[in-house]
């Protein structure tokens, strides 16, 4: 078996099977990784689906990837609750060979809607964070990850995302998704240079790197600059072809290298040519970098023996902050509100650190609050 394999996130969309079909036909899809926590209005997995995944499991070339459970809630939630036994049962129903999350908090009184955004990186923070990982771990015995995040509100968030990263997942001997197109996202935004922003990640416990699209957002705040945006709702940019190409051989244990596209993306016969030119070139640079001769599988990320998890950490005034900030972004009409708002709010002066926020970053921020609201 190849050492990296060239994967497709494929879920229960219309779209995003229609895209993947040809692919499938062709036997070029390797591995599957499926968004086990997006069938929460599904009230029962269609016999079909239900057999491709098992195809994938048998061969133990099914990863798992979540979506809602907001790690770094201030509050533990019931939603959490609930997401933890729903994952303790399909690890039970399939042979996953890991699991990840995002990283960030949902935005949004409804659990299952939202998008997430950045927390300030403190030992309160970090402590959550390792409290969840710690109870994904213990729910499925597996290898668990984390997505780099697209988003920030400042330079500093942005080089210091990375060192966070790896002090979250050392006590879970966790890896890292690294979504090349967030981290495209952050190279646009605070005008970074990849060899710079690379090197403060901590690259040997990459598992898995994530390709796609986005979009485009002008400010109206800054006009001379336009945000890149993390939609997953276009062809991948060339500037991302080129992120993977130099990115492979600086992380030793790769395994997977995953093409993503939400289905509203994949909706006419052009988008979906478009993804399929996509995996191709995506197989052929994995391909390019591959070791067909590879000894065999490395598990670097295999997950202590024990599964012991204490007293759920809380902080009351962080949830209280995300929930104000939440607010704030939901409800404000332009940035100069919302930067307002924010001057008085409990998020001032605090190690949210508002006052180094760009301007162009709330404005953003605000916009993906309310798409979700």
């Amino acid at each position: 078996m190849p050492r990296i394999l060239s994967t497709l996130a494929c879920n229960l969309d219309a779209n995003i099977l229609a895209a993947s079909l040809p692919l499938m036909e062709e036997s070029r899809v390797e591995a599957i990784e499926w968004s086990f926590d997006t069938l929460y209005k599904v009230k029962e997995v269609p016999a079909w689906f239900r057999e491709l995944l098992n195809v994938f499991s048998n061969e133990k070339r099914l990863i798992g990837h979540g979506v809602f459970f907001s790690l770094f809630s201030g509050k533990w939630l019931p939603e959490q609750v609930v997401w933890l036994k729903h994952l303790r049962q399909t690890c039970t129903e399939f042979r996953f060979d890991h699991i990840t999350e995002h990283f960030g908090f949902m935005t949004g009184k409804d659990f299952h809607r939202g998008a997430p955004l950045n927390i300030p990186y403190t030992s309160t923070t970090l402590n959550i964070g390792r409290d969840r990982l710690k109870r994904i771990q213990e729910a499925c015995r597996l290898p668990v990850g984390l997505e780099n995040l697209a988003f920030s509100y400042s330079l500093d968030e942005a080089k210091r995302h990375g060192a966070f990263l790896e002090q979250l997942l050392e006590p879970v001997n966790g890896f890292i998704i690294l979504d090349l197109h967030n981290l495209y996202c952050q190279l646009r935004n605070f005008d970074l240079a990849f060899d710079e922003l690379i090197s403060l990640y901590p690259l040997e416990r990459v598992r898995e790197i994530h390709i796609s699209g986005g979009s485009w957002d002008a400010s109206a705040v800054t006009p001379s600059r336009s945000i890149r945006r993390d939609t997953h709702d276009d062809s991948v940019p060339r500037d991302v072809f080129q992120l993977l190409e130099m990115s492979i051989a600086r992380c030793p244990n790769l395994k997977y290298v995953v093409l993503e596209q939400l289905g509203d993306g994949l909706a006419t016969a052009q988008s979906r040519s478009l993804f399929y030119n996509d995996f191709l070139q995506m197989a052929e640079i994995v391909r390019r970098n591959n070791d067909e001769e590879d000894d065999g599988p490395k598990e670097p990320f295999l997950p202590s023996s024990s599964f012991l998890t204490g007293a759920v950490v809380e902080d009351s005034m962080l949830y209280e902050q995300q929930l104000e900030l939440s607010s704030i972004l939901e409800s404000s009409n332009t940035y100069e509100e919302a930067m307002l708002l924010l001057k008085q709010s409990s998020l001032a002066k605090s190690d949210w650190r508002i006052e180094q926020w760009e301007p162009y970053m709330i404005e953003t921020a605000v916009k993906i609050a309310q798409k979700w609201k």
